[in-house]
């Protein structure tokens, strides 16, 4: 038998540990929810990650939150009303609203809250967005009385209301001033949302508790960022367990509830009857980029070519073993602005492909294919396919499999002639767009740098009528169909498993949303 000391045993073994002991005294079991790693912080928005903007989904809420169709809809208001001139926004706080420490939600506090966002010294990840250095600034904020809040900006601007709601800003979370120390210094996060923070123990982890003054925004069911929320379990205990084989066996042991899990490992999970499977779809986007600086690309006819050989849909099929759908549109499948003009996919077609080459007088250079090693995202096997496809229309290629950093710094610098890309979600499609078009000579990550593209992006993220956005973004994707500058192939789909004890889980942009979450015995 092995004896494990305690001075030598990792502090997520050693948690897990207590979780599997507490288990077996029959006590009281929490909700044990993995995170593969800990958070940065409690700051919102302040030092931030994935795992950081997940825990802090449930303890603060803003004016506005995101709905799973990607629209932005109130969360601390009951309304929002834009002016005229698209340049005022009236938010109305919802009633009963209740801090953490049992203080009422006012004006006032909205009002604290953003001041200090906006304070450089508070280093908030989305000053940038607020202050003027990217367009968009706010002018003023005014509390006319105690359940109303003014916001005017400098110029009309569509996503205003989209950066309030982003969950890496922390959805501009409101807190409470005793969320700080007399002297400006951090505390803890004093919000509004349906959980509280109870505890942090570095590298170990976040127990949560149920906030029982929280009063839900509107709705039936959850509705991503906002709908009906309700804290169905009394404590929330998110374990940092980084190692997969541990998860596993945590899982099948009953000691972890919830967790995030490897592609790999799905098989598996799934014929054990004592788990369910989710699948989260998310905004974010796998593609293949090329680089349209370099002297092959640079012709339009040659990407249309490449494009035409990549037969998406198989493709898609057999690097996600046929569970996830494709999607050639910088718009997620399922938002609001997923029309059937963004349906549209790119012509699979080997022999169009083979007269495109000859058109734009390819002569047999190979191609050079980077690629990465992250284990859970298929961007090897991508890589892979698309090696074949190529060069059953002629194009020979080299696969270049590189560490992540590697990646990331060949991605922003832009050196590279084809690369297999994952980028992260951005849930209005204007900022999805954003993320590739621009001018290459300042931003060398972008990768679409077409004056047009970019004229039809800042009319929609200037225009709030969603009608006259959705004849953009149509445009935007019709053109994107012709200039090839990248082919996007799907939107990730993140399994997550839970254990049969656990009913009303579902995760939302790969974060733990953990309202409306049951746990039985």
């Amino acid at each position: 038998m092995t004896v494990l000391k305690g001075k030598s045993l990792r502090p997520w073994m050693a948690a897990l540990m207590l979780c599997l002991g507490a288990t077996a005294a029959q006590a009281a079991k929490p909700l044990v929810v993995v995170l593969n790693a800990d958070i940065r912080g409690t700051n919102p928005g302040v030092n931030r990650d994935g795992n950081t903007d997940g825990v802090m989904l449930n303890l603060v809420e803003g004016l506005v939150g995101y709905g799973a169709d990607g629209r932005v809809k109130p969360l601390l208001a009951e309304s929002v009303v834009l002016s005229e001139d698209g340049r005022s926004y009236t938010f109305t706080l919802r009633p009963g609203l209740q801090f953490h420490n049992g203080q009422p939600v006012t004006a006032a506090e909205v009002l604290w809250s953003w001041q200090r966002y906006m304070d450089p010294k508070t280093n908030w990840r989305c000053l940038s967005e607020f202050d003027g250095r990217n367009g968009l600034k706010v002018e003023s904020v005014e509390t006319p009385d105690a359940r109303t809040v003014v916001m005017r900006i400098n110029a009309a601007h569509a996503l205003f209301l989209d950066s309030l709601a982003r969950t890496d800003c922390a959805m501009a979370g409101v807190i409470h001033p005793d969320s700080v120390a007399a002297d400006g210094s951090w505390k803890a996060p004093i919000g509004t949302g349906p959980f509280q923070l109870a505890d942090w123990q570095r590298g170990q982890s976040v127990t949560l508790r149920r906030f029982p003054g929280y009063v839900s925004p509107p709705g039936e069911a959850p509705d991503g960022a906002v709908g009906r929320k309700e804290a169905l379990v009394d404590e929330v205990r998110l374990l940092v367990v980084p190692d997969a084989s541990t998860i596993k066996a945590g899982l099948a042991s009953g000691a972890l509830d919830i967790s995030k899990v490897q592609n790999v490992d799905v098989p598996e999970l799934a014929a054990n009857p004592a788990l369910t499977l989710v699948e989260d779809r998310t905004g974010g986007r796998n593609a293949i980029l090329f680089q349209t600086r370099d002297p092959l690309l640079a012709d339009p006819r040659m990407r249309r070519a490449l494009a035409a050989a990549i037969d998406t849909r198989r493709l898609v099929g057999m690097v996600t073993e046929g569970k996830t759908e494709p999607n050639n549109s910088a718009v997620k499948r399922g938002s609001f602005y997923y029309s059937p003009a963004q349906a549209r996919m790119l012509d699979y077609d080997p022999q169009h492909a083979r007269e495109l080459l000859k058109e734009a007088g390819y002569q047999g250079q190979r191609l050079r294919i980077t690629t990465n090693n992250r284990e859970n995202i298929p961007s090897l096997p991508m890589a892979i396919v698309m090696q074949q496809m190529l060069r059953d229309v002629g194009v020979e290629s080299d696969i270049d499999v590189v560490e992540w950093g590697t990646h990331m710094d060949r991605f922003l610098k832009g050196n590279y002639q084809v690369l297999v890309h994952s980028y992260s979600s951005r849930i209005d499609p204007a900022l999805s767009f954003e993320h590739f078009t621009g001018p290459k000579a300042s931003q060398p990550r972008k990768v679409w740098d077409d004056s047009e593209a970019q004229a039809l992006l800042n009319q929609a993220m200037v225009v709030s009528d969603t009608a006259q956005r959705q004849a953009l973004f149509d445009q935007l994707h019709e053109r994107l169909l012709q200039e090839v500058p990248l082919v996007i192939l799907f939107n990730p789909e993140e399994p997550w498993a839970a254990s049969r004890r656990v009913t009303g889980f579902q995760p939302w942009e790969g974060m733990p949303r953990l309202w409306g979450v049951k746990a039985g015995d």
